[in-house]
Protein backbone atom coordinates (compact mmCIF):
# COMPACT_ATOMS: atom_id res chain seq x y z
CA UNK A 1 0.00 0.00 0.00
CA UNK A 2 2.84 2.33 0.93
CA UNK A 3 4.52 1.83 -2.42
CA UNK A 4 1.27 2.58 -4.21
CA UNK A 5 0.84 5.81 -2.28
CA UNK A 6 4.43 6.76 -3.03
CA UNK A 7 3.92 6.10 -6.75
CA UNK A 8 0.74 8.17 -6.74
CA UNK A 9 2.50 11.00 -4.96
CA UNK A 10 5.35 10.94 -7.47
CA UNK A 11 2.86 10.93 -10.32
CA UNK A 12 0.99 13.90 -8.95
CA UNK A 13 4.18 15.71 -8.16
CA UNK A 14 5.53 14.97 -11.62
CA UNK A 15 2.60 16.69 -13.23
CA UNK A 16 3.96 19.95 -12.05
CA UNK A 17 7.19 19.33 -13.93
CA UNK A 18 5.44 19.22 -17.33
CA UNK A 19 5.57 22.50 -19.26
CA UNK A 20 2.23 24.22 -19.57
CA UNK A 21 1.00 24.39 -23.17
CA UNK A 22 0.12 27.98 -23.93
CA UNK A 23 -2.55 28.85 -26.46
CA UNK A 24 -1.21 31.89 -28.24
CA UNK A 25 -4.64 32.59 -29.75
CA UNK A 26 -6.33 32.90 -26.36
CA UNK A 27 -8.26 36.13 -26.30
CA UNK A 28 -7.90 36.71 -30.02
CA UNK A 29 -10.92 37.99 -31.90
CA UNK A 30 -12.38 36.05 -34.82
CA UNK A 31 -11.05 38.68 -37.18
CA UNK A 32 -7.51 38.37 -35.84
CA UNK A 33 -7.51 34.56 -36.06
CA UNK A 34 -8.84 34.73 -39.59
CA UNK A 35 -6.23 37.28 -40.64
CA UNK A 36 -3.43 35.21 -39.13
CA UNK A 37 -4.74 32.06 -40.83
CA UNK A 38 -4.93 33.83 -44.19
CA UNK A 39 -1.39 35.11 -43.81
CA UNK A 40 -0.17 31.57 -43.19
CA UNK A 41 -2.22 30.26 -46.11
CA UNK A 42 -0.81 32.86 -48.48
CA UNK A 43 2.74 32.19 -47.33
CA UNK A 44 2.41 28.45 -47.87
CA UNK A 45 2.28 27.43 -44.20
CA UNK A 46 -0.76 25.29 -44.86
CA UNK A 47 -0.66 23.10 -41.77
CA UNK A 48 -0.70 26.08 -39.43
CA UNK A 49 -3.37 27.75 -41.54
CA UNK A 50 -5.62 24.69 -41.15
CA UNK A 51 -5.15 24.71 -37.37
CA UNK A 52 -6.00 28.39 -37.14
CA UNK A 53 -9.08 28.09 -39.34
CA UNK A 54 -10.28 25.13 -37.27
CA UNK A 55 -9.66 27.09 -34.08
CA UNK A 56 -11.67 29.94 -35.51
CA UNK A 57 -14.61 27.72 -36.39
CA UNK A 58 -14.68 25.95 -33.02
CA UNK A 59 -14.35 29.16 -31.02
CA UNK A 60 -16.71 31.31 -33.08
CA UNK A 61 -19.03 28.77 -34.78
CA UNK A 62 -21.78 31.28 -35.47
CA UNK A 63 -19.64 34.23 -36.47
CA UNK A 64 -19.38 35.62 -39.97
CA UNK A 65 -15.92 34.16 -40.42
CA UNK A 66 -16.84 30.57 -39.55
CA UNK A 67 -18.34 29.54 -42.89
CA UNK A 68 -15.50 31.16 -44.83
CA UNK A 69 -13.03 29.34 -42.60
CA UNK A 70 -14.57 26.02 -43.66
CA UNK A 71 -13.90 26.82 -47.30
CA UNK A 72 -10.40 28.08 -46.53
CA UNK A 73 -9.61 24.81 -44.76
CA UNK A 74 -10.57 22.88 -47.89
CA UNK A 75 -8.34 25.10 -50.01
CA UNK A 76 -5.43 24.78 -47.55
CA UNK A 77 -5.66 20.99 -47.69
CA UNK A 78 -5.80 21.16 -51.48
CA UNK A 79 -2.68 23.34 -51.66
CA UNK A 80 -0.91 21.06 -49.19
CA UNK A 81 -1.45 18.06 -51.50
CA UNK A 82 -3.93 16.45 -49.13
CA UNK A 83 -6.74 15.65 -51.63
CA UNK A 84 -8.67 13.29 -49.35
CA UNK A 85 -8.89 15.90 -46.60
CA UNK A 86 -9.71 18.62 -49.13
CA UNK A 87 -12.55 16.56 -50.61
CA UNK A 88 -13.92 15.76 -47.15
CA UNK A 89 -13.86 19.46 -46.25
CA UNK A 90 -15.67 20.35 -49.48
CA UNK A 91 -18.32 17.68 -48.88
CA UNK A 92 -18.84 18.98 -45.35
CA UNK A 93 -19.29 22.55 -46.58
CA UNK A 94 -21.73 21.46 -49.30
CA UNK A 95 -23.75 19.44 -46.79
CA UNK A 96 -23.87 22.23 -44.20
CA UNK A 97 -24.41 25.11 -46.61
CA UNK A 98 -26.13 23.87 -49.80
CA UNK A 99 -27.44 27.36 -50.59
CA UNK A 100 -24.33 29.33 -49.70
CA UNK A 101 -23.34 31.95 -52.32
CA UNK A 102 -19.94 30.29 -52.66
CA UNK A 103 -21.06 26.67 -52.74
CA UNK A 104 -20.16 26.58 -56.44
CA UNK A 105 -16.55 27.05 -55.40
CA UNK A 106 -16.83 24.06 -53.05
CA UNK A 107 -17.93 21.87 -55.99
CA UNK A 108 -15.14 23.30 -58.12
CA UNK A 109 -12.50 22.69 -55.47
CA UNK A 110 -13.78 19.16 -54.93
CA UNK A 111 -13.47 18.54 -58.64
CA UNK A 112 -9.95 19.96 -58.71
CA UNK A 113 -8.84 17.83 -55.77
CA UNK A 114 -10.07 14.67 -57.49
CA UNK A 115 -8.80 15.83 -60.89
CA UNK A 116 -5.25 16.50 -59.73
CA UNK A 117 -5.20 13.36 -57.61
CA UNK A 118 -5.98 11.36 -60.76
CA UNK A 119 -3.54 12.97 -63.19
CA UNK A 120 -0.85 10.46 -62.40
CA UNK A 121 -3.31 7.59 -62.81
CA UNK A 122 -4.57 8.59 -66.22
CA UNK A 123 -1.40 10.28 -67.38
CA UNK A 124 1.01 7.37 -67.00
CA UNK A 125 -0.01 4.33 -68.98
CA UNK A 126 3.41 2.75 -69.25
CA UNK A 127 4.48 1.14 -65.99
CA UNK A 128 1.18 -0.13 -64.65
CA UNK A 129 -0.89 -3.24 -65.24
CA UNK A 130 -3.93 -1.84 -67.01
CA UNK A 131 -6.27 -4.35 -65.41
CA UNK A 132 -5.47 -2.84 -62.00
CA UNK A 133 -6.28 0.75 -62.89
CA UNK A 134 -9.07 2.44 -60.95
CA UNK A 135 -10.27 5.72 -62.48
CA UNK A 136 -12.62 6.41 -59.57
CA UNK A 137 -11.06 9.80 -58.83
CA UNK A 138 -11.57 10.87 -62.44
CA UNK A 139 -15.24 9.88 -62.26
CA UNK A 140 -15.67 11.75 -58.98
CA UNK A 141 -14.03 14.81 -60.49
CA UNK A 142 -16.33 14.64 -63.50
CA UNK A 143 -19.42 14.40 -61.28
CA UNK A 144 -18.32 17.38 -59.17
CA UNK A 145 -17.71 19.53 -62.25
CA UNK A 146 -20.97 18.36 -63.79
CA UNK A 147 -22.91 19.31 -60.65
CA UNK A 148 -21.34 22.75 -60.73
CA UNK A 149 -22.08 23.36 -64.41
CA UNK A 150 -25.64 22.03 -64.08
CA UNK A 151 -26.57 23.95 -60.94
CA UNK A 152 -24.52 27.08 -61.55
CA UNK A 153 -24.17 27.61 -65.33
CA UNK A 154 -23.27 31.27 -64.77
CA UNK A 155 -20.55 30.51 -62.23
CA UNK A 156 -17.13 31.95 -62.96
CA UNK A 157 -15.84 28.40 -62.59
CA UNK A 158 -18.25 26.91 -65.15
CA UNK A 159 -16.08 27.35 -68.26
CA UNK A 160 -13.02 25.77 -66.71
CA UNK A 161 -15.14 22.97 -65.28
CA UNK A 162 -16.60 22.26 -68.73
CA UNK A 163 -13.13 22.09 -70.27
CA UNK A 164 -11.96 19.69 -67.57
CA UNK A 165 -15.07 17.55 -68.08
CA UNK A 166 -14.20 17.15 -71.76
CA UNK A 167 -10.71 16.05 -70.85
CA UNK A 168 -12.02 13.62 -68.27
CA UNK A 169 -14.53 12.06 -70.67
CA UNK A 170 -11.75 11.42 -73.18
CA UNK A 171 -9.41 10.11 -70.49
CA UNK A 172 -12.02 7.80 -68.99
CA UNK A 173 -13.02 6.46 -72.39
CA UNK A 174 -9.36 5.95 -73.25
CA UNK A 175 -8.89 4.10 -70.01
CA UNK A 176 -11.70 1.70 -70.89
CA UNK A 177 -10.15 1.09 -74.31
CA UNK A 178 -6.73 0.40 -72.79
CA UNK A 179 -8.27 -2.14 -70.44
CA UNK A 180 -10.24 -3.69 -73.32
CA UNK A 181 -7.00 -4.05 -75.30
CA UNK A 182 -5.40 -5.64 -72.25
CA UNK A 183 -8.13 -8.29 -72.27
CA UNK A 184 -7.89 -8.64 -76.04
CA UNK A 185 -4.20 -9.38 -75.72
CA UNK A 186 -5.01 -12.18 -73.31
CA UNK A 187 -7.80 -13.56 -75.50
CA UNK A 188 -10.41 -12.73 -72.86
CA UNK A 189 -12.95 -11.96 -75.56
CA UNK A 190 -16.02 -11.47 -73.35
CA UNK A 191 -14.21 -9.08 -71.00
CA UNK A 192 -12.79 -7.16 -73.96
CA UNK A 193 -16.20 -6.80 -75.57
CA UNK A 194 -17.81 -5.65 -72.32
CA UNK A 195 -15.20 -2.98 -71.63
CA UNK A 196 -15.41 -1.71 -75.21
CA UNK A 197 -19.20 -1.69 -75.00
CA UNK A 198 -18.96 0.51 -71.91
CA UNK A 199 -17.32 3.20 -74.06
CA UNK A 200 -20.20 3.05 -76.53
CA UNK A 201 -22.73 3.28 -73.71
CA UNK A 202 -21.14 5.88 -71.46
CA UNK A 203 -18.85 7.96 -73.69
CA UNK A 204 -20.51 7.95 -77.14
CA UNK A 205 -18.82 11.19 -78.24
CA UNK A 206 -15.28 10.41 -77.09
CA UNK A 207 -12.52 9.91 -79.69
CA UNK A 208 -11.83 6.48 -78.20
CA UNK A 209 -15.18 5.26 -79.55
CA UNK A 210 -13.57 4.35 -82.89
CA UNK A 211 -11.14 1.89 -81.36
CA UNK A 212 -13.77 0.61 -78.93
CA UNK A 213 -16.01 -0.37 -81.83
CA UNK A 214 -13.10 -2.09 -83.55
CA UNK A 215 -12.41 -4.09 -80.39
CA UNK A 216 -16.05 -5.12 -80.27
CA UNK A 217 -15.83 -6.35 -83.87
CA UNK A 218 -12.79 -8.47 -83.07
CA UNK A 219 -14.11 -9.82 -79.78
CA UNK A 220 -17.52 -10.76 -81.19
CA UNK A 221 -15.85 -12.37 -84.19
CA UNK A 222 -13.70 -14.52 -81.90
CA UNK A 223 -16.80 -15.44 -79.92
CA UNK A 224 -18.58 -16.32 -83.20
CA UNK A 225 -21.36 -13.88 -82.39
CA UNK A 226 -21.77 -12.85 -86.00
CA UNK A 227 -24.85 -10.65 -85.57
CA UNK A 228 -23.21 -8.57 -82.84
CA UNK A 229 -19.99 -8.44 -84.84
CA UNK A 230 -21.79 -7.19 -87.95
CA UNK A 231 -23.73 -4.61 -85.94
CA UNK A 232 -20.52 -3.24 -84.43
CA UNK A 233 -18.88 -3.23 -87.85
CA UNK A 234 -21.82 -1.36 -89.35
CA UNK A 235 -21.72 1.32 -86.63
CA UNK A 236 -17.96 1.63 -87.03
CA UNK A 237 -18.14 2.04 -90.80
CA UNK A 238 -21.03 4.50 -90.57
CA UNK A 239 -19.40 6.76 -88.01
CA UNK A 240 -15.77 6.36 -89.07
CA UNK A 241 -15.77 5.62 -92.80
CA UNK A 242 -12.07 6.46 -93.11
CA UNK A 243 -11.05 4.41 -90.10
CA UNK A 244 -8.22 1.93 -90.52
CA UNK A 245 -10.49 -0.53 -88.70
CA UNK A 246 -13.48 -0.03 -91.01
CA UNK A 247 -12.53 -2.74 -93.48
CA UNK A 248 -13.58 -5.49 -91.14
CA UNK A 249 -11.69 -8.30 -89.48
CA UNK A 250 -8.72 -9.44 -91.51
CA UNK A 251 -7.68 -13.08 -91.42
CA UNK A 252 -4.50 -12.53 -93.42
CA UNK A 253 -1.23 -11.56 -91.82
CA UNK A 254 -0.97 -10.00 -88.37
CA UNK A 255 -4.09 -8.00 -87.51
CA UNK A 256 -3.89 -4.63 -85.73
CA UNK A 257 -5.09 -6.16 -82.48
CA UNK A 258 -2.53 -8.98 -82.39
CA UNK A 259 0.00 -8.42 -79.61
CA UNK A 260 1.29 -11.98 -79.47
Amino acid sequence: MGSLLLAAALTIGGCGLLPEIKDETAGWSAQRIYAEAKDNLNSGNYERAVKLFETLESRYPFGRYAQQAQLEVAYAYYKDDEPISAIAACDRFIKLHPNHPNVDYAYYLKGLANFNDDLGLLGNLVNQDLSERDPRAARDAFLAFKELVTRFPDSKYADDSTARMKYLVNALAGNEVHVAKYYLKRKAWVAAANRAKEVLKTYPEAPALEEALAIMVVAYDKLELTDLRDDAQRVLTLNFPSSKYAKGVSTEGKAWYRFW
